[in-house]
């Protein structure tokens, strides 16, 4: 399996940073812990946004749970922007507390003129790093036409 190791400076992020979620519906769920917001879904959290056709999200639940969010499930037309680097894919987990983003599907990373597709797109938000793996082919300017 093809893999690729990427520096992902525009996407080291604080992932303590609070959380604004807009969309044209919310059904929420209080007996597990999730809300679902459908259509026209944004996510923003400092620089960092999302957008999507529908986002999950899972609240941390036991006796010592604050109601924090724990993981951000997104899908269709899954778009992450931060900075000059944007990633498309069908699917995105954010885990929260982890600052972890595993993108799947169709994945298509842009940084400046280049362009990166793989299968899967994960990205560590602490350390500014992610890895492509699977089918990973990449298009890179060399500054000539």
């Amino acid at each position: 399996m093809a893999q690729s190791q990427i520096a992902f400076g525009g996407l080291k992020h604080d992932s303590s940073l609070p959380i604004e979620v807009s969309a044209d519906q919310l059904q929420v769920d209080q007996a597990d812990g999730t809300a679902i917001f459908k259509g026209n879904v944004k996510v923003g959290q400092g620089d960092m946004r999302l957008s999507a056709s529908q986002v999950r999200v899972e609240y941390a639940t036991g006796a010592d749970s604050t109601g924090e969010i724990s993981r951000l499930f997104a899908s269709g037309n899954v778009i992450l922007v931060n900075g000059a680097e944007a990633a498309e894919a069908n699917q995105a987990t954010y885990t929260i507390d982890s600052g972890r983003i595993v993108m799947t599907g169709n994945v298509l990373l842009t940084q400046g003129n280049n362009a990166l597709s793989s299968d899967t797109l994960t990205v560590d938000l602490n350390t500014g790093t992610g890895i492509m793996d699977g089918n990973v082919k990449s298009i890179i300017q060399t500054g000539g036409n």
